[in-house]
């Protein structure tokens, strides 16, 4: 019985500490794609960076707490380690999948963007008159 609570208690707590961590990481470095992507509009990226990381939250934290339930027997130490690393495993490549996802998105994102500055920029002529 202990082995079942020691390895829920250490899936619960290093999937929220890896999520946390990601999720901070994707905001922080995240903002300055949103801002380039939306023109600087710097409040408009915020709203979005804001509910990019709520979803992510949502997803990870749910995937986690969904896959909480062990079905095997935990009979010793092995066994926890086991267990905890195919769980973790699975979070961790997922928090991966989500990442290459968003950096997709930004990158094509932020593409449209510039393609979208590029055709609205005024035509400069040879003599310097704009048309």
């Amino acid at each position: 019985m202990n082995n079942i609570i020691l390895l829920y208690g250490l899936y619960v707590a290093i999937t929220i500490v890896v999520t946390v961590w990601v999720a901070r990481t994707l905001f922080k470095n995240g903002k300055i794609f949103l801002v380039d992507i939306f023109h600087g509009n710097k409040e408009l990226a915020d709203a979005v960076n804001n509910l990019l990381v709520v979803g992510f939250y949502l997803i990870n934290i749910g995937y986690a707490v969904y896959t909480l339930r062990v079905a095997d027997r935990v009979e010793n130490a092995r066994d926890v380690i086991e267990i905890l690393s195919l769980k973790l495993g699975a979070i961790i490549l997922i928090l991966g999948c989500m990442h290459f996802m968003n950096m997709f998105i930004f990158f094509r994102l932020r593409r449209r963007a510039l393609d979208e500055k590029k055709h609205n920029a005024p035509y400069v002529t040879g003599a310097g008159l704009k048309l």
